[in-house]
């Protein structure tokens, strides 16, 4: 349990200084729903949701908030015109692709510190964590 315990502990932290590398202004949640757009999208509001694990009003609240600082738009649907579809506008990929050099570069930098030993370890333990969240699919 204390690998578990460990684990944990060093993903979130290495997590929140990712996300504060950023400094995109958006909010983790506004940021999530965003590169899952990118990711799966033209998405329904109902099917973003899903992806992320929330309800819909909730998501209603995140998109309104990105569709406001111009990251993402929304089409009617071609087959339901009571459903909406949003996506990423070039704004949108644009600040993803920021935001995502700048977590690369910091995390690139501290990886230059260690040695040949401690970066193979990683790259296992990079390859072992990938395996975990496969079986979540």
């Amino acid at each position: 349990m204390q690998v578990a315990a460990r684990l944990r502990l060093a993903v979130t932290r290495l997590g929140r200084r990712l996300r504060q590398q950023a400094e995109s202004g958006l909010t983790a949640s506004t940021q999530s729903a965003l590169a899952t757009i990118a990711r799966h999208g033209p998405l329904s509001l109902g099917e973003l949701a899903a992806h992320e694990g929330v309800r819909p009003p909730s998501i209603s609240t995140t998109v309104a908030s990105l569709e406001s600082q111009g990251m993402v738009a929304r089409d009617l649907d071609a087959t339901d015109r009571r459903v909406s579809r949003v996506w990423v506008t070039p704004r949108g990929r644009l600040r993803l692709q920021r935001d995502r050099s700048r977590k690369t570069a910091y995390l690139a930098a501290r990886l230059a510190r260690l040695d040949q030993h401690d970066l193979r370890l990683l790259d296992e333990a990079a390859a072992v964590m990938e395996r975990l969240l496969e079986e979540d699919r």
